[in-house]
């Protein structure tokens, strides 16, 4: 639930503000901000539970993001970003070192020892063996769209600056039957429907009820559906 309130608005204080309003007009007895949002949610808003169909339907279309137990050895040189470091030098350095290692790939280790803002630097670069969890997702998107043992011809951007990598070997993983992935699968497309419905009750609250909280019902207020 607090997941699905972050989700939804960018001013919290006015979301809660709207729901102890919504509460206090169905006259519920409220504890904490959590209780809130679920008791109000309870009464106006209906979420759809996914059957079957649908789980099977996001089994398909997400395959390689359920897929578990790939892993990479990885070699980096990292170029760390700071809020003081002038963006536009930083990379035109670390493209220019890409750019001599496209043309001299021995030198990856030497160029890592002397360039890397990473401790790894010491070890040539390597990073070791990594899977998806121990990994920043902007990094393993870009391990695993490249998807082969090689040097990545493009700069890697991630929160912690630009890396230049290397993949020395890449293991695919294998796909869970749909069985076990079913409780999962389903708990995700509840809450897409718990955000996807928040967006629009809070819109309609927001529509209907002023901050003085006129009556809804008087309103003819629509309960939304998912």
């Amino acid at each position: 639930m607090k997941t699905a309130m972050k989700s939804i608005d960018s001013d919290p204080e006015k979301l809660i503000a709207l729901l102890r309003g919504r509460a206090a007009e169905l006259d519920l007895q409220i504890n904490g901000d959590e209780e809130l949002l679920e008791s109000v949610l309870q009464h106006d808003v209906e979420i759809p539970e996914p059957d079957e169909a649908e789980c099977r339907r996001y089994y398909t279309l997400h395959a390689d993001a359920l897929q578990q137990g790939d892993m990479v050895e990885v070699d980096h040189i990292l170029f760390a970003v700071t809020p003081t470091t002038p963006i536009d030098a930083l990379r035109a350095r670390a493209e220019d070192t890409l750019n001599t290692l496209l043309v001299h790939p021995d030198e990856f280790g030497g160029l890592a020892s002397t360039l890397s803002n990473c401790p790894s630097g010491q070890l040539g670069g390597n990073l070791g063996q990594l899977t998806r969890e121990q990994c920043v997702p902007e990094f393993w998107q870009a391990l695993i769209e490249y998807g082969q043992p090689g040097l990545l011809p493009r700069l890697v951007r991630t929160r912690f600056g630009l890396h230049i990598v290397r993949i020395a070997r890449l293991a695919h993983g294998q796909l869970p039957a749909f069985a076990a992935l079913h409780t999962r699968i389903a708990q995700i497309l509840n809450q897409q429907s718990l955000v996807h419905a928040l967006h629009l009750y809070i819109e309609v609250l927001t529509q209907q009820q002023d901050l003085g909280y006129v009556s809804a019902e008087s309103k003819n207020y629509p309960a939304p559906q998912a």
